[in-house]
């Protein structure tokens, strides 16, 4: 009787192993949660942020990156003269997909870079940029990030939503924060 009851004990230990691994929900590693880079270069802004999750199952992951901001201009007349713009030109929000193959995660976890872009346009109106009237051209923008949205979604399910924004300009690195689904 004792054997027949320890071997009911660890039968259902085992089975109760094997669900809770099969139940692992997904979660980032540790050092895996999203923290992004981003490089400004005038009017151009590329945001470049690694991940690494644990607890995935079956199927391709899509990393949606959406990343929005303003640019200011200088303000520039027909005579090459120049005085700065007042006026904040809101770019964006842009969203970049990263796919990755669900062959590619291997016993459960994913490593991926999700990126993300925003272009202001070379010229504004005297306008849209502030200047003082309308014989004026808005040039030369310089972008600021103001926020980074990645959402992680595995067999078109949403996991994740990971976020990060200041009004006044994000500051590289920056790290986003992340709720499940």
């Amino acid at each position: 009787m004792r054997r027949l009851m320890l071997g009911v004990l660890f039968m259902v230990g085992a089975f109760a192993a094997s669900t809770s691994v099969a139940a692992a929900a997904p979660h980032f590693t540790h050092g895996g949660e999203p923290v992004c880079t981003i490089v400004i270069t005038g009017g151009e802004a590329d945001v470049t942020c690694p991940t690494e999750l644990a607890g995935l199952g079956e199927g391709d992951l899509l990393v949606e990156t959406t990343v929005a901001g303003f640019a200011v201009y200088t303000c520039e007349n027909q005579g090459g003269n120049q005085a700065p713009g007042q006026n904040r030109v809101l770019e964006g929000p842009t969203t970049t997909p990263v796919l990755i193959p669900g062959a590619s995660i291997k016993n459960g976890r994913a490593a991926f870079t999700a990126l993300g872009e925003l272009n202001a346009a070379p010229t504004v109106s005297a306008a849209a940029a502030g200047c003082p009237n309308p014989n004026w051209t808005g040039v030369n923008p310089q972008l600021t990030v103001t926020s980074i949205t990645e959402n992680i979604s595995q067999a078109g399910v949403l996991l994740f939503t990971c976020t990060a924004s200041n009004p006044e300009g994000l500051t590289s690195p920056v790290e986003l924060t992340c709720a499940p689904a």
